[in-house]
């Protein structure tokens, strides 16, 4: 890692987080300011945020699809010439009635909600039929690219601890995908901050395990997945852009390594709950 905490640790950074629709507040933002997009949008018909705006609750997929492709042609506008977008998006399955443990019909959790219920039948776009993959990912990547965007990469995410499935017909999930894409086709990408422990360029398949239990957001991902994504698209000093804010994950790391972030988070006490965290590694810092 060419970068050290210790290292940036004196540089002015800072962190805006905007309450709101990023519908509305990304326009608000000047275009070419941010030197990287590390965000994961919530996934479609999996999870209620306790939010009338919010994204994933579209009445199908395809719309979904369609949100994202707006949102982001907006993220695009604001990046610099060579900036790059790290989109983590999750799949699920269309499907006819029933429940399981995760997914679009689960019983878990933020789960039960009146969403869970609307999306336990097939969705009428895309030819679906009853129980099939959906593949989400690659469906906005594919409309992203059709937008305007250069898709890259796509990494590979194999998590350590996968959720577990008491599915019999077919291998329980345990990996998500992570989209490189580029604004143009010469961008920043320091590919020597991060690599193999061999030394070795960085692949596309990331083993990497969840952060410790205590997070009030219900779908936060890993630090280490963040910290990658930032050190790799971006230098200390860069402003790093977060429009599904959530628990403030990539604006922690962004922080630590020197990079200021602009966070937009729609529900209000995620918002708050970002601004908590933000206070206390400042403490923390502090007391150390």
């Amino acid at each position: 890692m060419r970068e050290s905490a210790e290292k940036v640790r004196e540089k002015a950074v800072t962190t805006q987080i905007l309450t709101g629709d990023n519908r509305e507040l990304l326009p608000t933002l000047d275009a070419e300011s941010v030197q990287c997009c590390v965000t994961s949008p919530p996934y479609w018909g999996l999870r209620d945020y306790d939010h009338e705006l919010q994204l994933g609750a579209e009445p199908s997929p395809d719309q979904y699809v369609a949100s994202l492709v707006e949102i982001f042609r907006e993220v695009r506008r604001i990046l610099r010439r060579d900036g790059t977008l790290w989109l983590n998006v999750g799949d699920g399955y269309a499907r006819n009635g029933g429940t399981g443990v995760c997914g679009p019909n689960a019983i878990v959790g933020n789960t039960k909600k009146l969403i869970q219920k609307r999306n336990c039948k097939v969705p009428k776009c895309w030819g679906l039929k009853d129980r099939d993959l959906m593949g989400l990912p690659w469906r906005v990547a594919f409309a992203l690219q059709a937008d305007g965007w250069i898709l890259r990469s796509k990494i590979t995410w194999v998590k350590r601890t996968a959720m577990p499935e008491s599915v019999r017909n077919r291998p329980t999930n345990a990996t998500e995908e992570v989209f490189l894409m580029s604004k143009e086709p010469t961008y920043y990408y320091d590919a020597d901050a991060v690599r193999e422990t061999s030394g070795a360029n960085l692949r596309n398949c990331w083993i990497l395990g969840p952060d410790a239990k205590g997070k009030a957001h219900p779908a936060a991902f890993p630090r280490e997945l963040a910290r990658r994504c930032i050190l790799l698209g971006s230098r200390a000093g860069d402003t790093v852009l977060d429009p599904f804010g959530g628990s403030g994950t990539t604006a922690e790391v962004a922080r630590e390594f020197g990079r200021s972030t602009i966070l937009i988070e729609l529900n209000p006490e995620y918002s708050e709950l970002c601004r908590k965290r933000m206070r206390h590694g400042v403490q923390e810092r502090l007391r150390f």
